[in-house]
């Protein structure tokens, strides 16, 4: 048999893998050894490859830090009190607390850059508060999935990492140009939202306080700082990305541990919303101890040792694919479509496609490199297609038949997968209508780069 027929071969196996519910690190892997051994490439070559993707990879670094601080300020008690600002200041509207929920999810990226640990952590915490507040379960479990798209959008982001390092492009001016297009993502998402709750009356409200907002604020200061502090590090050139990763876990351990001792001798207590008629203090203890840090940190070093091989098997597949062609083929085919718009729209098309069945660092890691340099020959700044292109990845976060915001929220609150599709389309919709407004107007990826 010739080589095309024993790589449609593999393909074909792995896709049957992958619907059988193989992890996608494997079904990857899978192919790059099958392709290896096909184009005669022996396993040496493929686990040097493996290895050098890493080898002066000090950008990525910074993945595993901005993942350990997801963990450390969900620990400290920093995401709740975030969540108790945004719901003081915007219980008083209709599906105020749904809003809130999205809110918190925009204030809990801006210092993870995690999509799914902004899904998990938001909706382990108020996905029972909304369905004590009378909302259906499957919107609340939804409502998280949709607010941890912007996990990855809003500054600092993981994958603004990687498209930075893949595409050698100022990681400092990747995060300066999500925030806005971060920030109409939520906006949008609220929107759909507040739409959806007052056609079905949900949820109780609350009298706007300023006492209340101001009350709340004070208390979640730690949390705006540690936001200010990556922004601020990082558009003055103070630190870089990892540099400002690794000045933000310092942060958050010091605050974890003062929090503790703060809230174990003086008895401090928090704003929980138990239902949107009334705020109960109830006495928490947030924070953690010196011996909590080591659990915190292999937490975190799990995750990254799911994310790590991913990206390494991922670029593997990507050299392989130039090998074959395929580097080539799409970019004829991209190019073919004429001019700035049938490209950029193209472009979007394959990664939205793309979305829908892989994660969005092997679509990253694989399409990018492809894409980018034919936006840029066409016409598209580089900075505003990465934005562009990672929106776009973004929403395959809720895209079905993969999903991967939608499978977390599924777990934290035990929503099956399925029933969370109805409301989730909704905010797809939304996030789709952002992806456009962004992809038009190039001044909302631009407008606030020096």
């Amino acid at each position: 048999m010739t080589d095309a027929t024993w790589i449609t071969i593999i393909s074909l196996g792995v896709t049957f893998l992958f619907m059988m519910g193989t992890p996608v690190l494997l079904i990857i892997f899978y192919w790059v050894v099958g392709c290896s051994f096909v184009l005669d490439l022996t396993l040496d070559n493929t686990g040097a490859e493996l290895l050098n993707v890493f080898k002066d990879g000090f950008a990525l670094m910074a993945m595993p830090l901005f993942i350990l601080t997801g963990d450390l300020i969900n620990k400290s008690g920093i995401a709740k009190r975030l969540s108790d600002f945004a719901y003081a200041c915007l219980g008083w509207i209709r599906g105020g607390l749904a809003m809130a929920s999205l809110g918190a999810c925009g204030l809990f990226a801006a210092i993870s850059g995690s999509n799914s640990a902004t899904t998990a952590t938001i909706g382990s915490m108020l996905h029972p508060e909304m369905v004590k507040g009378g909302y259906d379960e499957r919107f609340s479990a939804a409502t998280a999935a949709a607010g941890g798209c912007v996990g990855i959008i809003i500054p600092p982001s993981i994958i603004f990492i990687v498209y930075g390092f893949l595409m050698n492009l100022p990681i400092s001016d990747l995060f300066i140009a999500g925030i806005i297009p971060g920030t109409l993502m939520v906006l949008a998402m609220m929107v759909a939202c507040f739409i959806v709750c007052s056609i079905n009356g949900w949820g109780f409200l609350i009298n706007l306080s300023m006492k209340r907002v101001i009350m709340t604020g004070i208390g979640a200061w730690l949390g705006f700082f540690a936001i200010g502090l990556v922004l601020w590090g990082i558009y003055t050139g103070k630190f870089s990305p990892t540099e400002a990763a690794g000045v933000t876990v310092g942060f958050c351990i010091i605050v974890g541990m003062l929090s503790h001792f703060a809230s174990r001798t003086m008895g401090v207590k928090s704003d929980v919303p138990v239902d949107e008629k009334t705020f109960a203090a109830q006495l928490v203890v947030d924070g953690f101890t010196l011996r909590e840090i080591p659990s915190i940190v292999v937490r975190s070093a799990q995750i990254t040792g799911i994310l790590a091989p991913l990206i390494a098997v991922s670029v593997v597949m990507q050299q392989i694919l130039s090998l074959l062609g395929a580097q080539e083929t799409i970019g004829t085919f991209v190019n073919s479509m004429g001019g700035y718009y049938p490209v950029l729209f193209t472009a979007m098309a394959m990664v939205f496609v793309a979305g829908m069945i892989l994660e969005s660092l092997p679509v990253t890691i694989i399409l990018a490199p492809i894409l980018a340099p034919i936006a840029a020959n066409v016409g598209v700044d580089p900075v505003h297609f990465s934005v562009i292109f990672l929106v776009g990845a973004s929403i395959g976060f809720i895209t079905p038949p993969y999903g991967l915001n939608l499978y977390v929220a599924s777990g934290v609150t035990g929503v099956p997968y399925f029933r969370l599709l109805r409301y989730s389309s909704i905010y797809l919709v939304s996030l789709l209508a952002i992806w456009f407004l962004v992809a038009l107007v190039p001044a909302t990826a631009l407008a606030l780069l020096p």
